[in-house]
């Protein structure tokens, strides 16, 4: 590639996580691992209702991979919109601190929160208010935004905003980029299961799916018959598989990746994030598919070794040395 760049595109939004009980959640009638939207009061009530601390940090699911990326050492980029709030600053600030080009509009709307309840078993699920992140102008999306870009990663969340999501790979395409698209929930496909198929086609080069992205997606329970269809339009096609580990296909092959194995989960929040910055990183930079997808595992471990999707500074060190 000519360049090393990758660029994401997404939801500017803060993460507020709190430990709570299976019996907590199902009085929400949540189904766990999913996300809803709810208002910023709806949000607050779910805090209220719980007895337990919230921790902060900065999130949304493009932006967590981004952030891996540049804390890898690798030249990064992230376009979103944010509120002129604390908040906002707080997610700015962490931006430019993790290496990468804040590329940010700002509106008087509140910042974006997303609220994840995390239960015993790890299990993130989450109720997101999108604020100022829904505000990006689609006309403002210009191919100029991935100029001198090798990977461009659109959130799947933006299927949820399709003028917007239109224009972020119609930009990233002509700026010659390779367009990732990691499927976000079973819920982004599900509720776009009419134009997604069709987008993936024409545009997506990269398709990222965990093992219920890829069955709603394809409709397939094998995991074999799942990375067959999930490679079917695009040049690189993961399956991940959780604790087992994840499957890679590229030029007509099929690549396992082996799980990192040590410590049980504390909280899986960021967990696919951060394996795409692994994995993506390693593509970037030229690694191998069997490199680029271990780096990917490690990230993912080690991001599910604490609360939200920031992994210690120590520990990136680590990951690091091993690149």
């Amino acid at each position: 590639m000519p360049s090393h760049t990758i660029t994401g595109i997404g939801s500017a939004l803060v993460d507020v996580l709190i430990n709570e009980t299976d019996e907590f959640l199902q009085k929400l009638s949540k189904e766990k691992g999913g996300m809803t939207y709810v208002t910023a009061d709806e949000q607050q009530a779910i805090i209220s209702a719980s007895s337990q601390v919230p921790v902060i940090v900065p999130g949304g699911a493009a932006c967590n991979t981004i952030l891996g990326i540049g804390k890898l050492g690798g030249a990064a980029r992230f376009i979103g919109a944010r509120g002129k709030d604390e908040y906002g600053d707080i997610f700015e600030n962490e931006v430019r601190e993790c290496r990468v080009e804040p590329m940010l509009t700002s509106f008087d709307t509140p910042t974006g929160k997303v609220l994840s309840i995390v239960t015993p078993d790890a299990q993130r699920s989450m109720f997101t208010d999108l604020g100022a992140s829904s505000l990006l102008d689609p006309v403002g999306v210009t191919s100029q935004m991935f100029s001198d870009t090798a990977i461009a990663l659109v959130e799947g969340y933006l299927l949820f905003n399709r003028d917007l999501m239109m224009a972020a790979v119609k930009a990233a395409k002509s700026a010659g980029a390779l367009i990732a698209l990691d499927l976000a929930s079973f819920e982004v496909v599900n509720a776009s299961k009419d134009i997604l198929q069709d987008l993936v086609k024409e545009y997506v080069d990269i398709l990222i799916a965990n093992e219920d992205e890829a069955k709603a997606y394809t409709g397939e329970s094998d995991e074999s018959a799942a990375i067959e269809k999930l490679s079917a339009d695009v040049a690189y096609a993961v399956l991940k598989v959780g604790s087992r580990g994840s499957y890679i296909s590229y030029e007509n092959a099929v690549t396992r990746i082996e799980p990192v194995k040590g410590n049980e989960p504390m909280d899986t929040t960021g967990a696919g994030d951060l394996w795409a910055a692994g994995f993506l990183y390693g593509i970037a930079n030229g690694l191998s598919i069997e490199k680029s997808g271990a780096l990917g595992s490690m990230c993912g471990y080690e991001v599910c070794q604490v609360m939200g999707a920031h992994i210690p500074g120590p520990v990136w060190e680590k990951i690091r040395a091993i690149i």
